[in-house]
This record gives structure tokens, C-alpha cells and sequence, in this order.
């Protein structure tokens, strides 16, 4: 995909992330709540929302291939959908960094519904690199930072 800020578009998909990124994954048991309840609150970046982090632009729902900018701490986020995740037992999207980004990589946000107990996992998994001068010099402050987001994230899938 043009545009982007890398080059491993989708990788967040795979078991191994790609060499030579900072990497997240994160999971958090929801209990046995409604999957399209918790995929309502994904596809309507109210995951973004509820953690403060607020949408200037794009559209309303996710969709393949949408530019979705955000705002967080007086910082511009661009993104672009690259993968929508709609199956019976698993919903979620990955967006990839565009330029202007603080950052240079992509996250995934899913909901996986054990068939046999019901429960609902939330997972959000991404690899990145700084990207502008701020996030350079933020160093281990912004992984900190991150890794708080996510926990941030992972509770806001809560219904």
C-alpha cells in the first residue's frame, strides 16, 4: 500500500512480528459479554475514544482502506485501515502508520470469542518505531507510554 510508513503491511497478523520494530502484544479476558457488543465499540473507534484519544477526521465506522486521523497529547495521528477482521468468532481491525505519524508501524485491535466457554479475549498487538524528533527523544518514556495506552485500549473494550 502507498502511503504507508512501512513495509511489513499486515504483519501484526502473524505469530512472529517483524525484526528490527519495538513489540506489543497484549491480551485481557472481557468474561462472557456479547462479541458484536465489544465489535460495536471497535468498529466505531470508541476503543480510540474512551482512552482519550479523540477522532478529527475519517469516517464514523472502520472500513478497509479508510484514513482515520486522531488527536493525543496535542500530537496529529494518521492512519490508514489496512485490515478489517469480521468472522464468527473474531472481530478487530489493523491500521498502519501515514505520514505525520509520531510513529512508524501498526496495530492490531481484536475480539476472539472462545467457541467452547464463550469468553471473550481482547487483544491488541502492534510493532513501531519512532518516527519524529518527539518520539526519538522520548525513548523509554514512550514505550511507557504505549504500554499504557494499551492497557487503556484493552478496558475500553469493555461493554
Amino acid at each position: 500500500m502507498t502511503g504507508l510508513t512501512y513495509d511489513e503491511v499486515g504483519a501484526t497478523a502473524e505469530a512472529v512480528l517483524p525484526a528490527g520494530y519495538h513489540h506489543l502484544r497484549a491480551s485481557r479476558s472481557l468474561g462472557q459479554v456479547d462479541l458484536d457488543d465489544v465489535a460495536e465499540i471497535l468498529m466505531t473507534w470508541r476503543v480510540q475514544s474512551r482512552s482519550g484519544v479523540w477522532q478529527v477526521d475519517g469516517p464514523r465506522r472502520v472500513v478497509l482502506d479508510a484514513e482515520v486521523t486522531f488527536r493525543f497529547l496535542g500530537q496529529k495521528i494518521p492512519c490508514r485501515v489496512v485490515e478489517v477482521v469480521e468472522e464468527r468468532d473474531l472481530r478487530g481491525f489493523a491500521y498502519g502508520t501515514l505520514p505525520g505519524h509520531p510513529e512508524s508501524g501498526e496495530e492490531r485491535f481484536e475480539a476472539r470469542r472462545d467457541p467452547t466457554t464463550g469468553e471473550i479475549t481482547a487483544t491488541i498487538t502492534a510493532f513501531s518505531n519512532p518516527a519524529t524528533w518527539p518520539t526519538r527523544i522520548a525513548g523509554p518514556a514512550g514505550r511507557l507510554l504505549q504500554r499504557t495506552m494499551t492497557r487503556r485500549y484493552l478496558a475500553a473494550m469493555i461493554p
